[in-house]
Order: C-alpha cells, then structure tokens, then sequence
C-alpha cells in the first residue's frame, strides 16, 4: 500500500494521526536534519501500522514535508488501519 504522509519534525511527542490536505500527519521529535526526521516516520509509521520497520519504505520525498511511503502487509488491514488513524486526532 502506498500512502501520503504530512511531517511535522521537532514534535514534542512523535504521534500520528489525523489530515492535512488527505495526507496523514506524522509528527516527529526529530529535527530536519540529515534525514533524521524521514529515519524516524518510517519508524513511527511502522508502528502505527502494527508491521515491522522493514515493510515501510520512502518512495519519494526525502527533503520534503509530504512525503510517500510504501507499506507491506495486507491491504484490507492497512486501508482499515489508515482509515482509523485519517479520522483520529493526535493525543
């Protein structure tokens, strides 16, 4: 599954959930620097997804708050899961 992330780095918790523009928003603790924040969505986001760190990879957008990341697993159980967390508010 491919999805399209919102960064917001240097968070003082790393959350995600929630929209911006479709996009799912992931915040970070991780500044934007030598692509620490990018190492910590795909950290961030694999745990989300309830899949292991190497089933999530960045397809594009490496310098770029928008970015798109691919999500192995099973595709019904990733759409639900993306769908839960699109409607949820970061806590």
């Amino acid at each position: 599954m491919r999805l399209e992330v919102h960064v917001h780095p240097g968070s003082r918790k790393a959350l995600v959930g929630g929209s911006h523009d479709g996009a799912l928003v992931v915040r970070v603790q991780a500044r934007a620097v030598d692509g620490a924040a990018t190492d910590e969505v795909l950290d961030v986001v694999a745990e989300a997804f309830h899949v292991r760190r190497g089933a999530v990879r960045l397809v594009r957008g490496p310098a770029s708050r928008r970015k798109v990341l691919s999500v192995d697993g099973e595709d019904a159980a990733l759409a639900g899961q993306l769908s839960l967390l699109l409607r949820s508010a970061p806590k």
